[in-house]
């Protein structure tokens, strides 16, 4: 004989089961901090990765007496971003940068729950990056931090960081949606497009796009005077890329776009 408790479970279990296999992979550990561990030291090792390439090669091209050049240290953090999407983007969505999180979130494609603890590990793997050239060469070239072109305006800075933003965040969001999934080439728009915006527009702001890609450096040189204007610039540009996608192709919260934002870690 059964109890009645038995029984009530017996007739829960199938409808469980159904919505259990329903519930994306990221949703069903998401308290294993097994998993949610893998996916924060994967923000972290992937931002320090780009911030060392990013700053790195303007205080080696310091260092070295002019040895790197603007194209190459425009182009090293774009490969570093192909490189990173390619070895880890499976385990966390190979964010490496805050707006970027926000943007997936505002989307529907992340979850809100899990922004903050990105974004920490973002931060912390930019300081970390710092850290390392600060030690390694001293403080010299502010530590790659970006700074408005000595011949530009903060007024012009600040505008390019908002419209470069919206160009990366529309490409991320873009290339990662069911309209316009294209797998892991992906990787190559977005890589394509922070080598083609420096190329051009790094003379004005940085071409930072990246709010933690700023900070690391400015925090750890003490460089903070126009910090503002890479906090600023990027979060604007990220809402109008959000506000963009919208137009473009409506709610978010498809199956493609979750998978990317994710991550497809098992």
């Amino acid at each position: 004989m059964t109890s009645p408790g038995e029984r009530l479970e017996a007739r829960r279990g199938p409808r469980v089961a159904a919505l259990l296999a329903r519930e994306p992979v990221w949703a069903r550990e998401f308290d294993d901090l097994h998993y949610e561990g893998r996916r924060l030291f994967s923000e972290l090792f992937g931002t320090f990765l780009l911030v060392l390439a990013g700053a790195g090669a303007p205080v080696i091209d310091h260092v070295s007496g002019g040895q790197i050049g603007r194209v190459a240290a425009v182009v090293a953090p774009a490969g570093t971003v192909l490189a990173v999407i390619l070895f880890m983007g499976a385990v966390s969505g190979a964010h490496l940068n805050p707006v970027v999180s926000i943007a997936f979130a505002l989307r529907r494609d992340f979850q809100w729950r899990r922004v903050p603890g990105y974004l920490l590990a973002q931060l912390l793997g930019a300081l970390l990056a710092a850290l390392l050239l600060r030690i390694t060469f001293g403080n010299v070239a502010h530590l790659g931090a970006t700074l408005p072109g000595p011949a530009f305006t903060t007024a012009q800075a600040l505008t390019l960081e908002v419209f470069l933003t919206l160009g990366l965040v529309s490409t991320i969001l873009g290339t990662a949606s069911t309209a316009q999934n294209v797998g892991t080439l992906s990787a190559l728009g977005v890589a394509s497009y922070i080598a083609l915006a420096g190329l051009w527009a790094s003379p004005v702001s940085g071409a930072s796009m990246n709010p933690v890609r700023s900070a690391g450096p400015a925090l750890v040189s003490g460089q903070l005077h126009d910090l503002w204007i890479y906090l600023a610039g990027p979060t604007v540009g990220m809402f109008l890329a959000v506000g963009a996608a919208g137009i473009l192709r409506g709610p978010g919260g498809d199956p493609d776009a979750v998978r990317a934002a994710q991550g497809t870690l098992r």
